[in-house]
């Protein structure tokens, strides 16, 4: 072999050394092969915010003559147990806040034409069934009817205007629980008044 065709044997080969090199490898799946993809995801619980609420055992009381004397016809009762539930944590209560549950009630109006038995004449004294463990909650005041000499200053007014049930003055001290109250009623009217049916609807409303 001569110089120059070995220099050309040399030259080749070196050249296919390149190509060798260059060009990528392909990889070819075979008909009918298949693999699998695990798909996962976390889905985390919806959290609902906390609500402060309130909630009354009935939605109605009959009073029953009991306690009368010969001046005074009087009738008593049972409020129906009010709970206020507040499921808030402490970060979802406003600075400062405060909650109360406040009551009211209407004239007493006959059934049958008598003449109405105002709303001055029905009292109460609230009762803490349940405050919680902190001391934060609780009842208010008993509130006498216009025909009492007042047990504190001024409470001889009836539930005419908003009187206080139940209240915090710390509600983010108390979240997270539930607080109940019922309060003995009391109507206290003139003996001489008409006989028959009455009825008045006592409104509590929660405040904070």
């Amino acid at each position: 072999m001569n110089v120059r065709k070995n220099r050309w044997l040399a030259a080749a080969g070196a050249a296919g050394a390149v190509l060798a090199l260059t060009t990528p490898s392909v990889a070819v799946a075979a008909p009918g092969d298949s693999d699998d993809v695990r798909v996962t995801v976390d889905i985390e619980e919806i959290r609902e915010p906390g609500v402060l609420a309130m909630s009354i055992a009935a939605d109605s009381v009959a009073l029953a003559e009991n306690g009368s004397t010969l001046l005074v016809r009087q009738f008593t009762g049972t409020l129906p147990a009010v709970t206020v539930t507040d499921t808030r944590t402490a970060e979802e209560v406003p600075d400062g806040a405060a909650w109360a549950v406040l009551g009211s009630a209407t004239d007493f109006t006959g059934d049958n034409g008598q003449a109405p038995i105002s709303a001055g004449h029905l009292g109460w004294t609230p009762n803490l069934i349940d405050g919680g463990e902190t001391g934060l909650v609780s009842e208010g005041e008993e509130v006498v009817t216009v025909l009492d000499e007042p047990t504190q200053p001024g409470n001889n007014v009836g539930l005419v205007d908003q009187e206080l049930l139940v209240s915090t003055f710390d509600s983010e001290a108390v979240t997270g629980d539930s607080y109940t109250v019922n309060a003995n009623l009391f109507l206290r009217a003139p003996v001489e008044v008409a006989a028959g049916a009455y009825t008045s609807t006592l409104t509590l409303s929660l405040f904070e």
